[in-house]
């Protein structure tokens, strides 16, 4: 996997860069882990949040400069689900349990409370290990069987 991302390309490199800061500004802004003056929330960011974050905007980078296309081959895309899924499981999990809308509207406030918010670093790692797993799988495979160039 590393042997991989050392033969990355500046191209690739500068797309993971800027896919990490959308990723963290996507997750990170809406859940105001980011503090902005838009969003709110009325249960302080835990101190995982943070972490989290990070780790969730570096993996999203690297996943997503894994489709700048290469021009002698193309990758299978199949682990794309796998990161998109991490990806939201990442939002879920650093998110305030009493302002989601689906978390309150399945279990009412106190269920997002005495729930939803103890399983919240579960999804956390959760999150880390699918993304991880979809950009291992995507550097795996990108030099073993390429397609041909269309």
């Amino acid at each position: 996997m590393f042997a991989e991302l050392q033969q990355w390309p500046a191209r690739r490199w500068g797309t993971a860069a800027i896919a990490s800061v959308v990723v963290a500004l996507v997750v990170g802004l809406p859940t105001d882990v980011i503090p902005n003056p838009v969003f709110g929330r009325s249960i302080g960011v835990t101190w995982w949040s943070y972490p989290v974050l990070a780790v969730t905007a570096v993996l999203g980078g690297l996943l997503a400069a894994t489709y700048v296309r290469d021009p002698e081959m193309a990758l299978d895309d199949r682990p794309a689900r796998t990161g998109g899924i991490g990806g939201l499981l990442s939002f879920f999990a650093v998110g305030c349990p009493v302002c989601n809308k689906l978390v309150i509207v399945a279990l009412g406030t106190v269920g997002a409370r005495r729930w939803f918010e103890p399983v919240q670093p579960y999804l956390a790692a959760l999150s880390v290990v699918l993304m991880v797993a979809a950009l291992r799988a995507r550097l795996r495979n990108a030099q073993s069987c390429p397609l041909p160039a269309r």
